[in-house]
């Protein structure tokens, strides 16, 4: 029996992932939680309650308790956590066990607190330790922190896009912008609208956001289901890449100035082990077509997609968890 039990949670806007100590990730869902009106009780979780969003079921109130990366609602949080954490079959030990619970950066000492509290109140009950996304990040890229080496990461998740130059598991200049993925499909729903006349949904503004990207070529076109905004009915549409390209353009220049922004101030020391590391991308926005080169032509060296990027920062969190109190970096 392993004296330690333990567990490794990257609780995003969009996404919960759980890795267990000896065991892996044994858990990917949508951070979402259905509520029976009538009871109370929960009616479902990840999948099968994200399943029911925009699709107003009069008797379930479908919750996404997570805003910006950080808990909007602590009740839905915690239910919707034990549900996980009771698949995930966390079992008990010795000692009690540890939870390593994955932050943005720019999160507030209450947002923290929050989050620490709603990983604190499950069974069995966890020792919880914070740590920085953009740490999770760098570790889970495969950069050695312990050795003390330079890196940069952007993760750009759901809610939040973090960007950070790191020294070992130490964060030495850092942004957090309070928009991501979820900005983005909003803001195609929104050009789909005013040009378009086609209300579309969340699902079907990813689908553009995934297939088209950066793309403005005039022939780059997919198609897309939505009700007709005047007639109230259905109707098939093609979207063409300069609409998605044109809606994406705030989120993007955003990130990219942010960028170049933490590049004009990186220490003279870091500079050459940036440089040789490049500009790592994760997270799930790290897949827009044509984010990294667009990132790379502005900064001026190589940026990449990691490995996986939609796990990445929950594998650093593993990292993390694995290595305990021995890992550098700020724990919250």
């Amino acid at each position: 029996m392993r004296l330690r039990a333990g567990v490794a949670i990257d609780l995003g806007t969009v996404n919960t992932l759980i890795c267990v100590a000896g065991r892996g990730l044994v858990l990917e869902e949508p951070s979402a939680i259905a509520v029976d009106r009538t009871t109370g009780s929960v009616a479902a979780v990840g999948h099968a309650a994200d399943a029911l969003t925009g699709k107003e079921p009069q008797d379930v109130e479908v919750i996404h308790p997570l805003r910006n990366g950080v808990i909007a609602d602590l009740d839905a949080s915690a239910a919707m956590l034990r549900a996980f954490v009771r698949r995930a079959r966390l079992r008990r030990s010795l000692l009690r066990p540890s939870a390593v619970v994955c932050v943005p950066g720019g999160a507030t000492w209450v947002e923290r607190r929050s989050l620490a509290a709603a990983v604190g109140s499950l069974r069995p009950r966890c020792a919880v330790r914070l740590i920085d996304e953009p740490v999770a990040a760098a570790a889970g890229a495969g950069f050695d922190l312990a050795a003390g080496s330079g890196a940069f990461v952007v993760d750009i998740g759901g809610g939040t896009t973090e960007i950070a130059v790191l020294a070992g598991g130490h964060v030495v200049r850092a942004r957090s912008l309070r928009t991501g993925g979820n900005a983005m499909d909003e803001a195609i729903v929104h050009a789909v609208k005013a040009e378009l006349g086609l209300l579309i949904g969340r699902n079907a503004a990813r689908n553009l956001k995934t297939a088209l990207g950066l793309a403005e070529s005039e022939t780059g076109w997919v198609e897309a289901v939505g009700v007709d905004a005047a007639r109230r009915t259905p109707r098939v549409e093609r979207v063409p890449g300069r609409l998605v390209a044109a809606a994406l353009e705030h989120c993007v220049t955003a990130i990219v100035d942010a960028v170049q922004e933490m590049l004009s101030d990186i220490p003279p020391n870091l500079a050459e082990e940036v440089v040789l590391g490049k500009i790592r991308l994760a997270g799930g926005g790290a897949l827009l077509p044509g984010l990294a080169s667009r990132i790379e032509a502005a900064a001026g060296i190589p940026a990449v997609v990691v490995d996986d990027p939609l796990r990445c920062v929950v594998r650093g969190a593993a990292e993390v968890l694995k290595h305990g109190e021995e890992f550098p970096g700020r724990a919250g």
